[in-house]
């Protein structure tokens, strides 16, 4: 039986993480992917350069690209794909997440 990944990334998704990395400047990992309390459905991703690889950091890598999933978000997160999107004049990641049960109008936030 084989097992679901944690977090996969489409082609785009991996080199806009790449583009910004490359940008950051600083000394980075990669890309610190958690979840937050928040808006009317309840969760909401959150997304932040990591400088450091914490004991209980789930790792990801794709594509030369390194994500590390924060321990409390593992379980929200399982099998979720992150993807890269750019529509007219708008451009941000989206996530397909299989746990989702339902998600607000606005799209900013979901619910398991």
């Amino acid at each position: 039986m084989s097992e679901t990944a944690i977090m996969t990334l489409t082609d785009r998704a991996a080199q806009r993480v790449k583009s910004l990395l490359a940008q950051n400047g600083e000394e980075t990992l990669g890309l610190r992917i958690g979840i937050t309390n928040t808006g009317c459905n309840g969760l909401s991703y959150t997304m932040n350069y990591a400088s450091d690889q914490k004991p209980d950091d789930a790792i990801v890598k794709a594509a030369d690209v390194t994500l590390l999933i924060d321990h409390d978000a593992v379980q929200y997160v399982a099998g979720t794909e992150m993807d890269w999107l750019e529509e007219g004049l708008e451009s941000r990641f989206t996530f397909e997440n299989p746990n989702e049960k339902g998600r607000c109008g606005c799209g900013s936030s979901f619910h398991v």
